[in-house]
């Protein structure tokens, strides 16, 4: 390995811890008025599987409340991520292609951003992405966005992240790290 890959891997393992300690120094305020997000039991992802997902609201870029039941009926991949995690852009445009590719079959790709509300908004339309981004509203809105990526399994706040929710809101799988075209059509193949 050469000492530069060893020390951007560094790097960003430091970036990912330092983002989940500073999500849990901030406190676990609600991240809805009917869906608070507490320590007591942060699931496994396998946990989740065939379990009704779990409920969110999260800000869109004009800061408008977006809850995870606004969704119901579609297929939803969330895909949580920030600016810099290479693997995160690097998945990115694939993402934007699939949600182009399935959004007549009822998919729907939201991204859920666990950076600074601006750069992440600013990085989203730079890509020219075709699927909205989430954010944390406030001060604390990254670490908002990354206590609703541990109500979906994602306990070590490890990016990228994605969970497939089926139309009738159950989920039916969840993945860390970089996910490949050919994993995400398979599953969407499998959805009932």
């Amino acid at each position: 390995m050469s000492r530069q890959f060893v020390i951007l891997a560094l790097v960003a393992l430091l970036a990912a811890a330092g983002g989940y300690f500073v999500a849990m120094r901030l406190g676990e305020p609600p991240l809805s008025a009917t869906t608070p997000v507490t320590n007591a039991a942060v699931p496994t992802p396998e946990a989740l599987i065939g379990q009704r997902r779990p409920d969110f609201s999260l800000a869109d870029a004009a800061g408008n409340p977006v809850a995870a039941a606004d969704f119901d009926g579609q297929a939803l991949l969330l895909n949580f991520w920030a600016t810099w995690c290479a693997p995160c852009v690097e998945e990115m445009p694939m993402l934007s292609r699939l949600q182009r590719e399935h959004a007549g079959q009822g998919l729907r790709v939201v991204g859920i951003s666990v950076d600074d509300p601006g750069r992440a908004q600013a990085f989203a339309e730079g890509l020219g992405l075709e699927y909205p981004v989430l954010f944390g509203a406030g001060p604390s809105g990254a670490g908002a966005a990354m206590l609703v990526g541990r109500r979906y399994g994602n306990a070590s706040g490890m990016l990228p992240y994605s969970v497939l929710v089926d139309a009738g809101g159950i989920v039916r799988w969840a993945h860390l790290g970089a996910v490949r075209r050919e994993q995400l059509e398979a599953q969407l193949a499998a959805l009932p």
